[in-house]
């Protein structure tokens, strides 16, 4: 079983954490279990600069590999765990991101869409084409006002570069998105339509939701972190039963052929944007609910913001997914699971020590979500082993997130 974290950031991105460096990113996901990785924010100068310093080019699989190798003492430094070993060397692919803001059909429109590039010469020279619609150096995530259709042409005239729109459903930036979204992908792309074969499903949404929609079918749905720090990594995962190479992990995407599996996946509950609500005012809804108040918050009278829940039955015609073809695990990460057994906070010193006692015991983080047998577990810590498998069995309490909030879920409560 291998994992692939395809959306991440850089420190250039806004609201990233300072520490999120090549060797930083590495690490976590040595530790998380994720053996492959975006690099985030290949579009900004810097950080595909320093991309170039620290990485070289593996010729067996097409992606790129530390220069200097993964030590005991960047897991400590970067983690600050104390493993005694490095539980695995993760590669990377040039990916970014790209916030694509314009008018088009009388509406302002705001979507995030992934691009992905095969080496750093065609990164580079696609940046050069970029770069003329706008400044590259002002966000690793640069805005820019350019039409996604047009993106997507810039993309598919390099040579084994993709593309693949983000987190679909987020409110304000996505291609569905309630704030500033389209109704249909042939709205956002016109005739490139056919030459999408993957959709990201972000945290707020999973596979059965966007089965609710017969115009998703041909689309394989991938989920990825979005991770804005290291701890972040593999929130959200892609699972492909063996290693792939560059171009047999897009073949395997736009085949769906048996090589992917599926996905890692949040508790959409939990992501903030799931339910309908007004952070501020304290109001969190159902989409009935929503529209029995036309829409409008019962506190302030304004206009609610409106989630991914609501979204996708506003755009479905299905009122029960069809089976997936992709399987999906949701989970919650350790640390949180870990904390509501201690009754203590997920960054406590206690907790902690809890995470860094059992990686040192177990291959990754990961692995003891998914695929320790409970049995094992149950040896080393049996409060731990009956948590995991309530999860297992999605035997969870969920607190929907709204309005930017994350939700809660809960194993025990």
């Amino acid at each position: 079983m291998v994992r692939a974290d395809l959306h991440i950031h850089s420190r250039f991105s806004r609201a990233t954490s300072k520490n999120l460096t090549v060797r930083n990113l590495a690490s976590h996901a040595a530790v998380k279990g994720i053996h492959l990785i975006g690099t985030g924010d290949c579009t900004h100068p810097a950080w595909l600069k320093e991309l170039e310093n620290e990485l070289v080019y593996n010729n067996n699989t097409g992606f790129y590999s530390l220069k200097n190798p993964l030590t005991e003492e960047d897991i400590f430094r970067e983690c600050s765990l104390k493993l005694g070993k490095v539980p695995l060397q993760p590669q990377f692919v040039l990916q970014g991101e790209i916030s694509c803001i314009y008018k088009k059909n009388g509406t302002v429109r705001k979507n995030h869409q992934l691009v992905y590039f095969p080496d750093f010469e065609t990164a580079k020279k696609f940046n050069a084409k970029l770069a003329e619609t706008g400044n590259l150096a002002a966000d690793g995530r640069p805005m820019l006002g350019l039409d996604a259709k047009h993106l997507f042409d810039m993309v598919l005239r390099e040579n084994n570069s993709y593309l693949i729109p983000a987190h679909i459903w987020t409110p304000w930036f996505s291609v569905f998105g309630s704030k500033s979204g389209f109704d249909s992908l042939e709205e956002c792309f016109e005739d490139l339509t056919p030459e999408l074969f993957a959709l990201e499903t972000g945290l707020s949404s999973d596979p059965p939701m966007n089965r609710l929609l017969s115009c998703l079918d041909r689309f394989v749905l991938i989920s990825n972190s979005d991770a804005h720090s290291g701890e972040n990594l593999g929130r959200e995962a892609n699972i492909f039963h063996d290693m792939p190479d560059y171009q047999t992990l897009f073949d395997a995407l736009k085949r769906r052929n048996d090589l992917f599996y599926g996905t890692v996946e949040f508790y959409p509950e939990e992501g903030k944007y799931f339910a309908d609500g007004h952070r501020a005012c304290g109001v969190c809804l159902t989409p009935e609910e929503t529209k029995a108040r036309s829409g409008l918050c019962p506190v302030c009278q304004k206009p609610l913001t409106v989630g991914v829940l609501y979204r996708v039955k506003e755009l479905a015609d299905r009122t029960e997914p069809v089976p997936c073809r992709e399987q999906f695990e949701s989970c919650i990460p350790l640390k949180e699971i870990l904390a509501e057994l201690c009754g203590v906070g997920a960054k406590s010193k206690k907790i902690h020590a809890c995470y860094e006692n059992l990686l040192k015991i177990f291959p990754s983080e990961l692995e003891i979500l998914q695929n320790v047998p409970i049995h094992t577990l149950a040896e080393t810590d049996q409060k731990l082993a009956r948590a995991i498998l309530c999860m297992r069995q999605n035997q969870v309490t969920k607190q929907c997130g709204h309005d930017g909030e994350y939700g809660k879920i809960s194993i025990f409560n």
